[in-house]
């Protein structure tokens, strides 16, 4: 049974709250579809370090929220012109990170609405090559949440100044800026309706391709969404949290699991600390993994021993060992 919530609230922290409730507190025995709309915030990948993801000065000038993910992946910009959903569900058969099996109802939804969308790239869907959906993962217990996001009428001059795009993921796709690669739904539909009128006709749509059943959140239900929001989105320990010191820093963009930065401090000739971020996908936290090459000599010989046995790609998620050991031994930036 696939179950439908449809968020009260706007509060980006709120409803990252509400996601996180549902996956955690809901019976696991059925399946969840939600929609929810931000106003103006960036949403950062659980994996990314949030400082070098916004521009500080333009997100504080212009009230926009900046709250973390439980998923990976790259930042996001969010507003009121932006619709997202969220699929909760048994991973059952699905393969590590397969995004085209959510993708699929939306891109059909977005079709019965006159829309030509396709699935492109790693994670995201697009319009005539541009994309307006960005989409991410958290796996758990056997459970998916997967979620992205639709950019309908949202202004697209803040995205480029709100995010601090690296250049490597500009020049990567070829082109110039990020406004130049993105678009939104409302310019492609085959009458201008409101995000409103969208967003009730795209839950028309997936009502009718998995046979929904709404559900209203109780009071009770509500109460716990907002003690999760109050002990985790609301903080900055998890929005921001403290980065450490950096006296070496590697950064590669590797294609088919994204970029990865590794900030390390090195004291004669051993990692006394070592920390990634970037928007890669994972199913295990690399903390684990940071805590293993802790204490470790930085010479290739000993960090292959600590990864010989070692799923690496439960970290960096189509990142192989010699790889990461060429990122990490490599000239730094």
């Amino acid at each position: 049974m696939m179950y439908y919530i449809e968020s009260p609230s706007t509060d980006p922290r709120f409803n990252l709250a509400l996601e996180q409730y549902v996956f955690d507190v809901f019976d696991p025995a059925h399946e969840y579809f939600m929609l929810w709309r931000n106003h103006n915030a960036v949403i950062v990948g659980k994996f990314q370090n949030t400082a070098a993801e916004i521009n500080a000065s333009y997100v504080k000038e212009n009230g926009i929220s900046v709250v973390r993910r439980l998923s990976g992946g790259g930042a996001v910009y969010h507003d009121l012109g932006n619709v997202n959903f969220t699929f909760i569900v048994r991973a059952g058969d699905l393969g590590a990170f397969d995004f085209a099996s959510f993708c699929r109802p939306v891109v059909r939804a977005l079709a019965s609405l006159g829309v030509r969308a396709e699935i492109n790239g790693r994670n995201d869907m697009t319009i005539g090559g541009k994309k307006f959906s960005g989409n991410a993962q958290y796996y758990k217990r056997g459970r998916i949440m997967h979620h992205g996001t639709i950019l309908y009428d949202s202004d697209l001059s803040v995205v480029g100044r709100a995010l601090a795009v690296s250049k490597d993921k500009i020049e990567s796709k070829g082109v110039k800026s990020v406004q130049s690669r993105i678009t939104n739904v409302k310019s492609h539909m085959r009458e201008e309706v409101p995000v409103e009128g969208f967003m009730a006709a795209l839950r028309e749509a997936m009502f009718l391709e998995n046979s929904l059943l709404p559900h209203e959140l109780s009071p009770e239900e509500l109460l716990g969404v907002r003690a999760l929001q109050r002990d985790v989105y609301d903080t900055w320990e998890w929005n921001y949290g403290a980065s450490p010191p950096c006296s070496i820093r590697k950064e590669r963009r590797v294609e088919g699991c994204g970029k990865l930065e590794i900030h390390m401090n090195v004291e004669r000739g051993v990692l006394a600390d070592i920390a990634f971020f970037g928007d890669y996908f994972g199913r295990e936290d690399p903390a684990g993994l940071a805590s293993l090459l802790r204490g470790r000599r930085l010479e290739r010989g000993e960090i292959s021993s600590v990864l010989a046995g070692l799923d690496l790609d439960a970290y960096f998620h189509n990142l192989d060992a010699g790889q990461f050991l060429d990122i990490l031994m490599g000239s730094g930036n």
